[in-house]
């Protein structure tokens, strides 16, 4: 747990200290991360996550899938199915999901579809939970379809939109998101707050347990080290750590 604490240094220093007088709760049993990246990525964006809680002691699954190739229901099935059997075959028995923007809407239509038995709490990393008007525009380029693929196109605002066809979130799930950019012109054509592809408020989810707003961007946010952070904690205590009120 040697990670845990470091991080919580790190954020002490940011304005939040660490709990006084409370440890990991995590119980003395094999548990398991299931690592889920985001559309026209693959697994080593997540990998400064998995490093990080492999050094807590969990079982890590880095799953990669062709985010660009099928639908979300097919990605969502194939990428969702196949970690879960990597993680009951290491004879875990809590599985939880950290995922970054497109993951975590495959997880979402996964658990609309059937239950994980052993599911335990989901970080979600700058997901597109409303939608995100970006991918409308690609309507109007059918020819730059091969860039975001069947998936991508689900992720808009339209009739045909995916998240917004989801139902609120019903197990423990806490949401860290962005409000800095990288990409000045699609901020610019967003308006409201955004990470330079998600807005904040597309992120939020109806029901989630706990929600956090970072200076981070879209492509970044799973490599900073706060966000690591954060994430691990919730991880273990079901909240994020904020700071505590002056």
């Amino acid at each position: 747990m040697r990670t845990l604490f470091l991080i919580l240094a790190a954020l002490s220093t940011l304005g939040a200290p660490p709990c006084q007088g409370q440890n990991p709760v995590r119980e003395q049993k094999p548990e398991c991360v299931i690592l889920l990246h985001g559309l026209i990525r693959t697994s080593s964006a997540m990998t400064p996550i998995a490093d990080a809680l492999r050094e807590e002691g969990f079982i890590v699954v880095n799953q990669d899938y062709p985010s660009r190739k099928y639908s979300i229901g097919e990605l969502s099935d194939l990428a969702v199915n196949t970690g879960l059997d990597r993680c009951r075959q290491e004879g875990a028995q809590r599985v939880h999901f950290v995922t970054h923007s497109l993951g975590g809407i495959l997880v979402r239509y996964y658990l609309s579809e059937k239950p994980i038995p052993e599911l335990g709490r989901i970080v979600m990393l700058a997901p597109p939970n409303k939608g995100s008007t970006l991918i409308d525009l690609f309507e109007a380029f059918p020819e730059l379809g091969d860039i975001i693929g069947p998936a991508g196109y689900q992720l808009g605002t339209n009739e045909e939109s995916v998240p917004l066809m989801l139902g609120p979130a019903n197990h423990e799930v806490g949401i860290i998101t962005g409000d800095h950019t990288v990409n000045p012109v699609m901020s610019t054509y967003l308006k409201a707050p955004n990470d330079g592809k998600v807005t904040v408020e597309s992120a939020r989810l109806e029901g989630m347990t706990d929600f956090l707003i970072v200076p981070h961007s879209h492509p970044f946010i799973m490599r900073n080290n706060n966000v690591i952070g954060q994430t691990i904690y919730f991880l273990y205590f079901g909240k994020f750590k904020k700071p505590d009120p002056e």
